[in-house]
């Protein structure tokens, strides 16, 4: 006789059917799929970079006032009395490092060392924090400024917002900070933004926009003439203006800004 306590199979009524679940299964694959092929495709987009010209490359032989030291940053150090005041570059969105070779040089003649910083991907929204190991690496340096190129320039906005007394400056090369990243309140910081006045990409009306969101104080220079791609040795770019001035000379209105932001800084003239 059974036992009146003998529990009955379980009813297959709400059990999905095999045909069902080799759906779902393939749908799932599907979706992994096109996922890998995305991020797979946005890797190979960022991994190829604006290349330097010529000109940037040749300044990576550094000369008889710096010497040029290649390895986990660009490092252009002054070879005779160097600045205790030191200059943290983010290059631009997918452009070589070595693109800003020969502004660097330029600056670092002038006795500052610069440091430019390669970024994961050549972006520097996966590297903001990459200065600090700077500063840790070069303890004899007692002042900072960090600057960058576009997408560099506005993270190296936000590294300061988030690290507020670890630098000492801001150089913004076409660039400005985003919404989220107020540096209003940083009245101590030393600010330039230099922008070009022909710039396709961060217009002029886009930089003095921002001006808000930088510190009262903040210098703005504008190039005439200058366009967004001449910030650096790697060519022209998309959706930018032509220049109506040489790269040579945009830059060095550039490096020339450049410098009396540091001065500032390093003489403590603000």
């Amino acid at each position: 006789m059974q036992d009146a306590t003998t529990t009955s199979p379980p009813s297959k009524i709400n059990q999905p059917s095999p045909r069902r679940r080799r759906w779902w299964l393939w749908a799932l694959i599907g979706l992994l799929a096109i996922a890998l092929v995305g991020v797979t495709s946005f890797v190979i987009w960022a991994s190829t970079p604006a290349q330097p010209m010529a000109q940037a490359l040749a300044s990576l032989a550094g000369n008889d006032k710096v010497a040029v030291v290649e390895g986990r940053w660009l490092v252009f150090e002054p070879l005779a009395e160097p600045k205790s005041t030191g200059f943290i570059f983010y290059p631009g969105g997918r452009v070589d490092a070595r693109a800003y070779a020969p502004q660097a040089l330029a600056i670092a003649e002038k006795g500052y060392p610069v440091v430019i910083v390669p970024m994961p991907l050549n972006l520097a929204v996966f590297g903001i924090n990459r200065a600090e190991e700077v500063v840790a690496a070069f303890p004899e340096i007692e002042q900072w400024v960090i600057g960058g190129h576009s997408l560099g320039g506005a993270m190296a906005a936000n590294y300061i917002r988030n690290h507020p007394s670890a630098i000492d400056g801001l150089v913004l090369w076409a660039s400005f900070p985003a919404e989220n990243d107020s540096l209003a309140d940083q009245t101590a910081l030393t600010a330039y933004s230099i922008y070009g006045t022909l710039d396709g990409l961060a217009t002029p009306e886009k930089v003095r926009a921002a001006e808000p969101l930088l510190p009262p104080a903040t210098r703005f220079i504008p190039i005439e003439g200058g366009n967004h791609a001449q910030f650096g040795w790697y060519g022209d770019q998309s959706g930018d203006n032509p220049a109506t001035i040489s790269r040579a000379e945009q830059q060095k209105l550039t490096v020339d800004a450049t410098v009396e932001a540091l001065t500032v800084v390093d003489e403590g003239l603000r």
